[in-house]
C-alpha cells in the first residue's frame, strides 16, 4: 500500500455499503489501517439517512443490497453535483450489470473476491482526484448568493465543513470548540436555508463557476 495519507485527506470518511457484515469488517479495517477514516453501512437506506451530516470522499458499493438496489443507490448519487468517487462490487460477474454501474458514473466494477491492496490503491487515488475537485470547486466560494451575509469565522467554518472537516476537527484547526462549531454551523445553514448538511453542499457548489469544477474519473492500471 501507499504511504499514509497527509491529515486534510482523512477528514471526509470513505463509506462502504455492503449487507455482508465480513465484507463491511474487512474493508473497514483496511481503510482505517492504510489511514482513512472510515464508516460502513448495510443497506442504502441507511447509508442516505447519514449524508444528512457527512459527505464521503468515496464510496465502496455492493451491487446485491437488501432493499434499495445498488444501482438504485449508484443513480441517486450520481444525481447529485457534489457526487463522490464509487467503486462497485459484486459477487456475481454481470457484464450487463457492470455496463449499468459504469454509465451511471462508477469508477470501477470489482467482482468479489478481490485484491485487498489494489482496492486501496484506487480509492487512494481516487479520493486524491476528487479532493482536487472539491478545493478547485470551493476557491469559488464567494460566488454563491449568500456567501455575503456570513461572518468571517462563518465562512473560516463554512470553508472546514466543505472540505469534510468533522465538528472536533474543524474546531482543532480554528482554536475553538467542537459546540462553538456546530452554533457557526447552525447559524449559517439558516442563513443560507439549508435544510440539513447535504442540502448546504448543493447550495454551495451548485453556483460555483464552470471552470472550478474537474472532472472525476480513474482509469484502469
Amino acid at each position: 500500500m501507499g504511504q499514509m495519507l497527509p491529515f486534510v485527506m482523512q477528514d471526509a470518511p470513505v463509506v462502504v455499503v455492503d449487507d455482508d457484515p465480513s465484507v463491511r469488517d474487512a474493508l473497514l479495517l483496511l481503510l482505517r489501517i492504510d489511514g482513512f477514516e472510515a464508516r460502513a453501512f448495510a443497506d442504502g437506506e441507511s447509508f442516505f439517512e447519514s449524508l444528512q451530516s457527512s459527505t464521503p470522499s468515496c464510496v465502496i458499493l455492493d451491487l446485491q443490497l437488501p432493499g434499495r438496489s445498488g444501482l438504485a443507490v449508484l443513480k441517486q448519487l450520481a444525481d447529485t453535483r457534489f457526487a463522490p468517487p464509487v467503486f462497485v462490487i459484486s459477487g456475481q460477474s454481470d457484464i450487463a450489470m457492470a455496463v449499468a454501474a459504469m454509465k451511471l458514473g462508477a469508477v470501477d466494477f470489482l467482482e468479489k473476491p478481490f485484491s485487498a491492496g489494489a482496492m486501496i490503491d484506487r480509492v487512494r487515488e481516487a479520493v486524491l482526484i476528487y479532493r482536487g475537485s472539491m478545493v478547485g470547486r470551493i476557491d469559488g466560494l464567494a460566488d454563491f448568493p449568500g456567501f455575503a451575509l456570513l461572518t468571517r469565522r462563518e465562512r473560516d467554518v463554512l470553508a472546514q465543513i466543505t472540505h469534510g472537516a468533522s465538528n472536533k476537527e474543524a474546531g482543532r484547526r480554528l482554536g475553538i470548540s467542537p459546540r462553538t462549531i456546530e452554533v457557526h454551523r447552525a447559524r449559517i445553514m439558516d442563513k443560507l436555508g439549508a435544510r440539513n448538511a447535504a442540502d448546504l453542499m448543493r447550495i454551495v457548489l451548485s453556483h460555483t463557476p464552470a471552470r472550478h469544477a474537474k472532472a472525476v474519473s480513474v482509469g484502469r492500471p
